[in-house]
């Protein structure tokens, strides 16, 4: 009498309730590019890179040292010495202190001496303190006062984190005093 749709009721069973089977899911060969990174992709190590990056957010005040094996950014304020692998200083960001690391990135500010192998200022950097570092570069517009010093170290693979601290001037070699300012 009444012609009530029974779930499953539109295959070929005539509504017996007969669920249909379900349609195979293709199987195919895992390709090369699904394991292999992308050529547009860097490589990056096993564990995410995220997991060992501390961030300082911006608007807070930090005071006291901060040391470690992993990454820090300074997207805040912070009154005290670091000692890390990789130190960025974001454009809002600010250490007073001392900063030790293998790679330091500035695009904030640095009032202090900054030991590292690899320094990067970028435009809206402003450093006022000794840099003593392997590879230093400067991008246009940075600001810069202090002396800069080139270390090189003995052995490869060493961490500057390692350095015993010593001052700036017995440190190296090789001194240059550079005082960039920008054009106003």
């Amino acid at each position: 009498m009444f012609n009530k749709s029974k779930p499953f009721d539109n295959g070929p069973s005539g509504g017996l309730g007969i669920p249909p089977a379900p349609e195979p899911a293709p199987t195919a060969a895992p390709s090369a590019s699904a394991t292999a990174p992308r050529a547009s992709e860097p490589s990056r190590p096993a564990a995410s890179r995220s997991s060992s990056l501390s961030t300082l957010s911006s608007g807070v005040k930090y005071e006291g040292n901060i040391s470690g094996a992993g990454e820090l950014q300074v997207d805040g304020s912070l009154k005290g010495d670091i000692r890390v692998v990789r130190v960025t200083i974001g454009e809002g960001g600010s250490v007073e202190g001392t900063v030790h690391a293998d790679v330091l990135d500035v695009r904030g500010r640095v009032s202090g001496a900054i030991v590292a192998k690899q320094v990067k200022l970028f435009t809206t950097a402003r450093i006022e303190g000794d840099i003593t570092q392997e590879q230093l570069s400067i991008e246009q517009g940075a600001w810069f006062q202090g002396r800069c010093t080139q270390a090189k170290r003995d052995t490869p693979g060493a961490s500057m984190l390692d350095a015993p601290e010593k001052p700036a001037a017995l440190a190296a070699p090789k001194t240059d005093k550079v005082e960039a300012k920008p054009a106003a």
